[in-house]
């Protein structure tokens, strides 16, 4: 999973495998480590009605409602998107980049923009 945090922006992107996780388990966490400390970060399937992000304790985690969470994982739907406040939170399936990049990309989505060019 990758998390892009920008300005009052916060990105996950996961793979197929990740998003396969998430569908059977409900949550996906990652931990990076930070000289001494953490930044963990989590994306849960939650019986809120809204998605929310939290950070508490160097964890960064995203609540998804069960049924955004269900037609995600189940279905071609690339993301999701809300704002909470001033926050912007983005949720997608990662796909494989256009333009060669040094990171494997075997779990990634097929980028549908690949057989257009």
């Amino acid at each position: 999973m990758k998390i892009r945090i920008r300005s009052n922006s916060l990105r996950f992107r996961l793979t197929r495998s990740e998003v396969e996780q998430f569908a059977r388990e409900g949550m996906y966490k990652e931990k990076t480590p930070i000289g001494e400390e953490a930044l963990t970060y989590v994306l849960q399937r939650s019986m809120e009605p809204e998605m929310k992000a939290t950070l508490h304790n160097n964890i960064i985690t995203l609540s998804v409602p069960e049924q955004l969470a269900d037609d995600w994982t189940s279905t071609d739907r690339v993301g999701f998107d809300c704002s909470e406040g001033p926050l912007y939170l983005l949720v997608e399936k990662d796909f494989t980049c256009l333009e060669n990049v040094a990171e494997d990309q075997s779990d990634n989505y097929p980028n549908p923009l690949a057989n257009k060019q």
